[in-house]
Parts: C-alpha cells; structure tokens; sequence
C-alpha cells in the first residue's frame, strides 16, 4: 500500500477563467488542502527569475513539457501533495492534460472535474482576476487558449468523470452543483476502504 493510498484528490480542469479557481475555493472550505499546478509554474518561473506574466510563463509552461514530458507539473504535483501530512483530502486546481490527471491517478482515490464556460463568460472572470498573468487584450486570450489546447486540456475536459457548466449561473447555484458531485464521489470513496 502506497503512501498516498488514502488520499481522495478531486482534480479540476477546465480553459482558464472557467471557474475552476472559485471550485477549489468551495472545496478549500470543505476541509479539501488545495495544490493550484498554476502555482508549480510560477515557482519554476521565481526561481529563473522569469516575469510571472502570461507570455513568460506559458513559454515556461511549454519548454517544460518539451524538455520533461507532458506529465512534468504532474510529478512536481505529486510531490506537492507527498508534503501534505494532516489531510486525505486534496483538490488539484487546473490540470492541463489527461497524461497529467493518469499521473495524479496513481496516488489514491482521483475524480476528474470539468469546468466549463463560454469564451467570453470566461474572458470577463479572467479579467476581474486582475493577476499578473492576466492577458492583457482579447486576443491574448483567444492566444492563451490555444495554448492550453495545444498542451492536450481538451482531451482532459472530454474524459473528466464528471461536468459542470458555469455558464448563467450564480455562485450559489454553481456551489449547489459542485456539493451534489462532491458528496456522491466522497460516499464512493468511503466505500472503496
């Protein structure tokens, strides 16, 4: 029995400015320890002192998968969540790819969450986020998301066990969705020990 045969991870996928930020949160407060793969980028990028903007780390985001293998935020994921002592229970925010999420599902009891948006749904959250890394135009958008395209996130969406659409709902309703799935996926894990 591995280390983390008892961790229950909820993965989240989704494009950027889906929703899947505000998920994690909902389940941060449900006694979930979040791991943001967004984050295992800026850090990479910190101590190449990189610029965290969009551009700088996408290329980043990039050259390592080139160099390490689509799976690479996955493995530096895993070793997040290894360092997580007082928890069985995780929330991943933002897999980028299904080779990530076959990565993570090797580590306990793994469900793969799809948030999803329209275009512009998505490119006004992004821009109330006001990070960094926030594109600064609309096309940078558009760009960005085909850079998660190219990366494999549709194929991550398509197969994710289960979807949530954030498209003309409110916080509320969108929270509703979520505890349904989390509760039915949390009886399932009960059951798998």
């Amino acid at each position: 029995m591995s280390i983390l045969s008892n961790k229950f991870v909820i993965c989240l996928t989704g494009m950027p400015g889906a929703g899947k930020s505000t998920v994690a949160r909902f389940l941060q407060e449900n006694g979930f320890s979040p791991i943001t793969m967004g984050d295992v980028i800026r850090q990479k990028a910190m101590e190449k002192n990189l610029p965290l903007d969009d551009k700088s780390l996408g290329e980043l985001m990039k050259n390592l998968r080139k160099t390490h293998g689509n799976d690479i935020v996955a493995k530096l994921t895993v070793k997040k969540i290894n360092d997580l002592d007082n928890t069985n229970f995780v929330v991943v925010d933002g897999i980028r790819s299904y080779d990530e999420y076959t990565v993570l599902k090797n580590i306990g009891y793994v469900k793969l969450l799809a948030i999803h948006a329209s275009s512009n749904i998505r490119y006004d959250h992004i821009r109330q986020r006001d990070r960094p890394d926030t594109p600064s135009t609309h096309e940078n958008f558009i760009q960005r998301d085909e850079r998660e395209m190219d990366v494999g996130i549709s194929k991550a969406i398509a197969l994710a066990d289960e979807s949530i659409s954030n498209n003309n709902i409110t916080v509320k309703e969108l929270r509703q969705r979520v505890d349904r799935i989390i509760k039915k996926w949390i009886d399932e894990y009960n059951n798998s020990k």
